[in-house]
């Protein structure tokens, strides 16, 4: 007996002889879905381990909610955002197999639930986590029932607007509520506002932006002594004095947000930087009025890294006074009366900078990028779109200088293929922007390619002087990229397309108006780019029903395509009907099409979130498609464009 056990110990594979625990630390190594599909096909115990240590679930298609929550009965965190509809009879069946046990879940942009679905959601009465973010049907009734949550940490309610302070007051019982996003809701005040203030005091982070919250409500904040972000981006019935009143509590603020508060100026951050030595984040874009002394209060601030000052009027305000040796990251984009002397100033003040943003500075020269190159070594990202003053051989000091940059935006610059030469010595890079560059070649995308390695990120958007060979560079030598921008490149063929599949993880690929591109080079990407998420082919005139054929067959995990002013049939739109992830399609002026193809098409895709349609098809398409496409949650825009 033992003799034959022995035996068929050694017929069974090594692997299996290990205990569950090595094998899930296997497991839990596999991060690639690809792979952790394969594992679960390789024997019955894979399969049964990786269903016992899975704790979280995306679904796309509710249908499979009851069998997935079956099988994986571990579930904690659970993300439904992906879904259309999710109905009350989905979140019943959550809370029925989750129970107690699940701790969060999300409804992004979901429909088809209601109060009955929330009541359900209460069962589980461990959830700390709710994000119901653009569920618009959300109102007091159902935030009422949510804040019967007891250990309720974090709600997200942004866009629901429907909430008024009639549902808000009822947080005031959430006593553990930590994190409250309430961006867009339009319907609430400040009476709402006091009273979660007064009943949360564990609160660290509140989104009001975009919200009628006044001074009143943004006072009553002083009551939260743990607060450490507040954000109120465009709440314009704010003013400094609503800010001062926070100095006397919030001495844990880390991170403050007014961007496009008109009616904030220096007076009320000064109040607060007073106070609240700890700040990190500061976001001031598009405030009007600053000073060279709120500038100069910085200076106290020994742990300030980032500021926004994105479309301020700098003028003559001196940025030089800002004077933060620790700050890590700051922005100008789009600012008024930068110069070089602004430029200069400021980076040898903050010699610790490691990103910068100067987008839309028109007027800096080649003399602020040297001040930059000698005063901030570590810079990691830097962003200088539509900088026309600087030359070609001031952008050559980029790859010169920066030699761990990670992040290069040049996009509508004077660079060429001198400069790129250069900049290929930041080996580090992950994301090149090199948008409306005129003066670039394939050679120049060849010297990028021998070196950046590691590039995730490439964008040659009406660089006309791009073609194939230099596509062919790029991917053979930075075969890691998962996005790539191509648009209105005109001299690019199949040929490049054939290069892009080289690239196993593109998820994101952009084509518009690329008029020699056909079939046969998006069947070349159908056929290798099995994780290719987005697609943009629009005005590719060439492209027919052969190629997205091939898209449906071979890229299962498609989530957005734009095929407006292609040559596509009805054929082919049996194929987009076949796409069962696709959430966001654009199909503006496809003339080869029938109404009938369209309304089958759009019925078909039960994940489809978001369509942009001709308005002409408003009036043709079958009686009853558009009302059922908008009950189930599906975004119709109608474009009155003509051809």
């Amino acid at each position: 007996m033992v003799r034959e056990v022995q035996q068929q110990r050694r017929q069974e594979p090594l692997i299996l002889m290990l205990a569950d625990e090595n094998l899930q630390d296997v497991l839990a190594r596999l991060l690639d879905i690809a792979d952790r599909q394969s594992w679960c096909l390789v024997c019955k115990k894979f399969f049964s381990l990786e269903a016992a240590g899975r704790n979280y679930v995306h679904l796309m298609r509710p249908e499979i909610l009851e069998p997935i929550l079956s099988r994986y009965r571990q579930v904690e965190h659970l993300d439904l955002s992906s879904c259309v509809e999710v109905t009350d009879q989905c979140l019943a069946t959550v809370a029925k197999f989750t129970n107690s046990r699940l701790l969060s879940i999300k409804l992004i942009r979901t429909k088809g639930f209601g109060i009955a679905g929330v009541k359900s959601l209460v069962e589980c009465s461990s959830l700390q986590d709710v994000d119901v973010t653009h569920c618009t049907q959300i109102g007091d009734a159902e935030v009422i029932v949510l804040s019967k949550l007891k250990h309720l940490q974090k709600l997200k309610l942004n866009s629901c607007r429907d909430v008024t302070d009639v549902g808000l007051s009822a947080l005031r019982r959430c006593t553990e509520l930590r994190i409250l996003g309430l961006k867009y809701c339009s319907g609430i005040g400040d009476s709402g506002i006091q009273n979660v203030a007064t009943g949360c005091p564990q609160l660290r982070n509140i989104d009001l932006s975009f919200t009628e919250v006044s001074d009143k409500g943004v006072s009553s904040l002083a009551l939260l002594k743990n607060l450490e972000c507040l954000s109120i981006i465009s709440c314009i019935n704010v003013t400094d004095k609503g800010l001062s009143c926070l100095r006397s509590g919030c001495m844990s603020l880390q991170k403050l947000d007014v961007a496009k508060c008109s009616n904030v100026s220096s007076r009320g951050i000064l109040a607060l930087t007073g106070i609240s030595l700890g700040l990190q984040e500061l976001n001031l874009s598009y405030c009007k009025k600053i000073s060279d002394v709120l500038f100069a209060s910085f200076q106290k601030l020994k742990t300030l890294q980032v500021v926004k000052l994105n479309g301020c009027a700098i003028g003559r305000v001196n940025l030089s006074l800002i004077g933060c040796k620790e700050l890590k990251e700051l922005s100008l984009s789009k600012c008024q009366g930068v110069t070089d002397a602004s430029v200069v100033g400021v980076v040898t003040a903050c010699t610790g900078l490691q990103k910068l943003d100067l987008t839309c500075c028109r007027d800096i020269t080649d003399v602020a990028l040297e001040a930059i190159a000698a005063n901030c070594k570590g810079l990691l990202s830097l962003r200088m779109e539509n900088c026309p003053s600087v030359t070609s051989e001031g952008l050559t000091l980029i790859g010169r200088n920066f030699a761990h940059l990670e992040e290069l935006d040049l996009t509508d610059s004077n660079l060429n293929d001198n400069g790129l030469k250069s900049i290929s010595r930041c080996t580090e890079m992950r994301l090149l922007k090199l948008g409306y560059c005129m003066d670039i070649t394939n050679a120049g995308l060849a010297s990028i390619s021998s070196t950046c390695k590691n590039l995730r990120e490439f964008d040659c958007y009406r660089s006309v002087g791009i073609s194939d060979d230099g596509v062919a560079a790029i991917a053979r030598g930075c075969d890691r990229l998962k996005v790539v921008n191509l648009s209105y490149c005109a001299s690019i063929t199949d040929a490049s397309l054939h290069s892009l599949a080289l690239l196993r993880d593109l998820v994101q690929l952009e084509l518009r108006a690329c008029s020699q591109i056909t079939s046969v080079g998006i069947s070349y990407i159908g056929a290798s780019c099995k994780h290719l998420r987005e697609l943009d082919i629009k005005r590719c005139r060439f492209v027919g029903d052969p190629g997205v054929l091939a898209l449906s067959r071979g890229c299962r995990n498609l989530r957005q395509i734009n095929l407006s002013y292609t040559a596509l049939t009805d054929l082919g739109m049996t194929a987009v009907a076949n796409m069962s992830c696709i959430q966001d399609m654009k199909l503006v002026h496809m003339k080869n099409v029938t109404s009938d193809s369209f309304a089958r098409t759009l019925l078909a895709c039960g994940s489809l979130k978001k369509v942009k349609l001709l308005i002409g098809l408003h009036t043709t398409l079958a009686p009853g498609v558009i009302s059922q496409l908008e009950n189930r949650g599906t975004r119709l825009r109608w474009m009155e464009k003509s051809a």
